[in-house]
């Protein structure tokens, strides 16, 4: 009868780690997606507006819009710097998991197989026995 996998526990952990992981990367590139998008949109609409100047007030109203639009579009690159950042830190964490699990998968593998190989040892030892008991009835019967 083959031994479990004495780590099985620990492997288990590490797959839950690695689902976990890569659903927060998963997350980190759908905001990542979503600030590029955000960000593209506001430069296309900003691009598109025209405005006709033709008086000092109308001058004024643009100048403050054009300020605005501005400092708006600095804090969508900020966003979408971080979101980026943050894609890349879970990007990481991520490989971290796996190379984690993908250690004690190796481990499990190996174990498997030594398993094997002692349960057709075990076989074997048998079969011999069967062969050696079957060959000394055949010599002491002639």
């Amino acid at each position: 009868m083959a031994r479990s996998f004495p780590l099985a526990g620990l492997l288990r952990l590490r797959h839950l780690q690695q689902d976990q992981a890569a659903s927060q990367l998963a997350a980190a590139n759908a905001r990542l997606r979503d600030s590029g998008k955000s960000l593209v949109q506001a430069r296309t609409l900003l691009g598109e507006s025209t405005a006709e100047v033709s008086d000092p007030a109308t001058l004024q109203a643009v100048s403050a819009a054009r300020a605005s639009s501005r400092s708006m579009l600095a804090e969508l690159q900020a966003a979408e710097t971080l979101c980026r950042t943050e894609a890349e830190e879970a990007q990481l964490a991520f490989q971290q998991a796996r190379a984690q699990a993908i250690g004690l998968e190796k481990l499990q593998g190996q174990h498997a197989l030594s398993m094997a190989a002692e349960e057709l040892r075990g076989e074997q030892v048998v079969l011999d026995e069967i062969a050696s008991g079957t060959w000394h009835r055949g010599e002491a019967g002639r």
